[in-house]
């Protein structure tokens, strides 16, 4: 191997993503209307995003969890991961739920002024509307810890459909579903850090 050719490998490193599955372990989050869990819809789709990142994608990503099994992580742990590892992209994994069972559809969230973030939430939005065809709620503005102490990289949280919607929450409990926000995640991701 020549010095050129080390300097080359040197020179290109693959971005730093936190994936952040809510909440886990005596926090079960949202409870579908099916029964299903969202920490484990969410965990479900961090751990896929994974797989499909090695797989798929020849580890073009450098991707942390914030969790590995299923315990309850600190909101400031959770930011504190991103900002160690000093991330170039942050993505929080929720599900929604609603008093109104006809309530459904994707939401992002980011931290308003954020464009870093906006540019990225405009993404997924698009990707899970066109190609999953799912009802966009758009991008909305919230003042989550996860997505304000994260503000000097794109912090974005994704609210995966309501449980409290039929059939949404069978929608999030099957694995094709799983596979699906998974793959379209990390394809958004790859297309922000990796062609900009």
């Amino acid at each position: 191997m020549g010095p050129h050719h080390a300097f080359g490998q040197e020179k290109w490193q693959r971005p730093i993503v936190v994936i952040d599955p809510g909440h886990g372990g005596i926090d079960s989050g949202a409870i579908g209307i099916n029964g299903i869990r969202e920490k484990d819809v969410v965990f479900s789709v961090a751990m896929e995003i994974l797989r499909l990142n090695r797989e798929m994608f020849g580890d073009s990503l450098e991707i942390y969890s914030t969790r590995y099994t299923d315990t309850l992580i600190s909101l400031r742990n959770r930011t504190k991961l991103a900002e160690t590892l000093r991330a170039q992209a942050c993505v929080s994994i929720h599900c929604n739920r609603a008093i109104r069972r006809e309530a459904h559809g994707i939401e992002v969230y980011i931290e308003q002024g954020n464009e870093h973030s906006a540019r990225l939430a405009g993404l997924f939005i698009t990707g899970l509307g066109k190609k999953l065809g799912l009802k966009n709620r758009g991008i909305r503005y919230g003042d989550f810890q996860v997505l304000r102490e994260t503000g000097h990289f794109p912090s974005v949280l994704l609210e995966l459909g309501f449980l409290s919607n039929i059939e949404e929450a069978e929608h999030n409990g099957k694995e094709s579903s799983i596979v699906a926000y998974a793959l379209l995640i990390l394809e958004s991701l790859i297309k922000y850090l990796c062609h900009d």
